[in-house]
Formats: C-alpha cells, structure tokens, sequence
C-alpha cells in the first residue's frame, strides 16, 4: 500500500510539473518567434571577451530573422547510427603539408571554389556543402566547370536524405551522387531565389517537389545528371582533413551553432555566448594561423556575402571547436555521362 501511495504521489508530482512547465514552454516559443536573433548584448560580450580572437557585429543578412527562423536554417540532423553503417572512414599517410592553404588559390581557374551562395529560408545547408565540394572537385580532378543543382538533391532525395528544407544528413547526400547523380543548376535551378520577403510570408518553406524535368527545353533529365564515385568521411585527425583537402579539394563538414556565431564578422571564431541554436552544414576550403598564433580552419558559407567576412569564416583548429572536425564527408567525381555532357556544353573543360 505505501508503495503504491508513493507511485502515485510521484504521479502526480511530475504531472503538476509538467503542468507548471507549459507555459514556461510556450512562452519561450513565443519568444523565438519574436525575438530577434542579432542582439546587442552578445555583441558586446563578445567584444570585450578578452581571449575571444574575433569580432562580432551586426549582420545584415540577418537584419530581420528571429531565433525561429535562424534555427529553422541550420539544417543538420543527427546522424543515425545506421547511416553510417559501412561508410569508410578515410585516414591519410603521413605529410609534409603548407603552414597555409586555400582551395581558391591553389586551384585559381576552378571558380566555383570561391562562390558563395544563398540557401534562403529552407534549412537546405547540408545540400548546398556537398554540391558546391562535388561541383569543385569535377573542376580540380576532371577540368569541368559546372554548377550543379542544390534543388535535385533537396527536393529528389526524399526521406533517405532526411526531411528536405526542414534538415537532411550530409553523409546521405553523397550516397545520393552515388547512387542518383546531380543534374546542372541550369536544369533545375534552386527554387527559393528571393527568400521570404512578401507580407505574412511563412519562413519554414516546404520542400520543393521533385519533377525530374529540366527547365530548359533541350535537356534531358538522365543525360544532364553528374555521379560521384564514392561517399565517404574523412577520419577526425587535422592532419586527415588537411590532406584529404590538399589532395583532392573542399569538403563538406557538420558542426554545432550556438547563437553567437551569427554574429561573426571576423576573425577565429570560438564559441563564446549564447545557447544552441542547432547543426550546420559548410564547405571547407583551407586553412592558416592567425597572427595571433591560432590556428585556424577557413570555410565558406552559404548566407551570401553579407554575413561574416564577405561570406567566409575562419574557427579555430585542432580543438574540434564545436565538432567542426568530427563530421567530415567528401567524395570522387565520377566520369560517368561526363563526355556526352562536354559534347552538349553541359560541362565546359577547362584547358
């Protein structure tokens, strides 16, 4: 009887506390939704933090987000453990490697490295990292120039990748190169061009359906499609991501955001304020040490060049700072429908 007495007031205790938490809940939702993702006391604490290596500032990409929306962007999800069943896990011999490197100087005739794109208000970031390191590396190992479409992945990958605008699994993304290829932007260009701008405008934009069709007229779905060989990660060690980079060009890696990070405007970022916000996806091209003395990984974003330093960000390296080093996905470009499409202009070589 005590027992059961006991059971039930334990019952009744965690109901009132969830009764009592609601509305703690709701208010915080409610203020997500309002609440303005730029703020001025993370800029100041980060500013006066003696030991930060970065400065923080006003965004204007970021001008009118809430927290809501900004965490609705930053679409990584965890990875479940079978996804990653008997993916390889790359390791690199030993190397001399360059104090300093930058995809974008190394490989200067391959200008899509130095692109920097718009994901909108669709939480597609685990999208545009792997299509921008696969179009980058057609350039590096098959001289081809060719942009390829964030919008076949995020609308034709469906539940293997995920959940479309509302976040995907970055790994899955390669296995879909694999597996499907990805036909050119030109053929299906990326569906949220202007972002969320018209009165009472919804930011969680749905997925955008796959119609397997090019817009242009003359091109042929199948025929337009680009295959990696491979999908694999890169082994969590610096010096394995330094060389998978030097050796065979950008990479796309996964790593927790925490509300200052959208204030970043220079510098080595760390994380100095600010709660979680979730999981973001970005494309690797290389890295330094600060005059400071901190080394440093240099990576591209995709919110346009009006965030950070003209769309880049520097974070400090060798520290797995926010888990930038423990996700770490890539892959070959593949031959396959490659002459056909240099035939048809699809893919212009590089000489």
């Amino acid at each position: 009887m005590g027992g059961v007495g006991v059971s039930l007031a334990l019952l009744v205790a965690v109901v009132l506390s969830a009764v009592a938490a609601a509305p703690q809940l709701a208010g915080t939702a409610k203020a997500e939704h309002s609440l303005g993702i730029i703020q001025k006391d993370i800029i100041q604490t980060v500013n006066k933090h003696p030991n930060a290596g970065w400065t923080a500032g006003h965004n204007p990409y970021f001008a009118n987000y809430t927290i809501e929306q900004f965490k609705h962007i930053l679409g990584v999800k965890p990875t479940p453990p079978g996804l990653l069943a008997g993916v390889p896990i790359k390791i690199h011999p030993e190397m001399d490697l360059p104090k300093e490197f930058d995809a974008r100087t190394q490989w200067s005739s391959c200008s899509t490295i130095g692109n920097i794109l718009d994901q909108g208000h669709c939480g597609a970031c685990w999208a545009f990292a792997a299509v921008e390191a696969l179009q980058d590396r057609f350039c590096i190992h098959l001289n081809m120039s060719v942009s390829l479409s964030v919008n076949d992945l995020l609308a034709c990958c469906g539940f293997l990748c995920g959940s479309g605008c509302n976040g995907g699994y970055p790994i899955s993304a390669w296995r879909y190169f694999r597996r499907s290829g990805v036909v050119t932007e030109e053929c299906d260009p990326y569906f949220d061009q202007t972002g969320c701008q018209h009165p009472g405008c919804e930011p969680a934009y749905p997925t955008p359906k796959c119609q397997r069709k090019c817009k242009v007229e003359n091109q042929a779905w199948k025929e337009n499609k680009h295959f990696s060989v491979n999908a694999y990660r890169v082994h969590s060690n610096p010096h394995d991501i330094m060389a998978e980079v030097y050796k065979n060009g950008p990479v796309e890696v996964a790593f927790t955001v925490y509300e200052d990070f959208a204030h970043y405007k220079s510098g080595v970022y760390k994380h100095i304020t600010g709660g979680v916000m979730g999981g973001h996806a970005v494309k690797l091209i290389g890295w330094g040490t600060s005059d400071a003395g901190e080394d440093y990984w240099l990576l591209a974003n995709q919110w346009n060049r009006g965030w950070g330093d003209d769309g880049y960000f520097k974070i400090i390296r060798g520290e797995n700072e926010c888990g930038i080093e423990g996700d770490v996905t890539a892959g070959m470009p593949s031959t396959k429908n490659t002459a056909r499409n240099n035939d048809v202009a699809f893919g212009t070589a590089i000489l």
